[in-house]
């Protein structure tokens, strides 16, 4: 079941009613440590913009998008993953493993990783 921006775990996050470990927040785009890390370096990147999954982004929302995945690599760069590699991950739909339905791209970097991912 997907969430509504009222009840969406990240929309709270976002507004402060919830704690996060952030690591950026800027005006269109936040990034936070994964309370469940899969990875020594685990970073979620969300949009401030309330967007259930990648299937709802449409020519009015893909700019931000385009935001997130610039400021993902701009945090990677900072945190010195791209000398060994790191992996920017999207589940879309809960049979694919988005569990919380509000975009956002999983920052992984610190191990090697195995292909294919799941």
């Amino acid at each position: 079941m997907q969430a509504t921006k009222e009840l969406c775990l990240f929309c709270r996050i976002i507004s402060g009613d919830i704690p996060a470990r952030k690591m950026f927040e800027g005006d269109d785009v936040i990034a936070f440590e994964d309370i469940n890390p899969q990875a020594p370096t685990h970073i979620l990147v969300i949009p401030r913009e309330h967007i259930a999954s990648l299937a709802e982004v449409n020519d009015r929302n893909k700019h931000v998008i385009a935001n997130v995945i610039a400021r993902a690599a701009e945090i990677a760069r900072a945190l010195h993953l791209e000398e060994e590699g790191f992996r920017l991950v999207n589940n879309c739909g809960e049979a694919a493993g988005q569990t919380v339905f509000h975009i956002h791209f999983h920052l992984l970097g610190g191990r090697p990783f195995k292909w294919p991912p799941g």
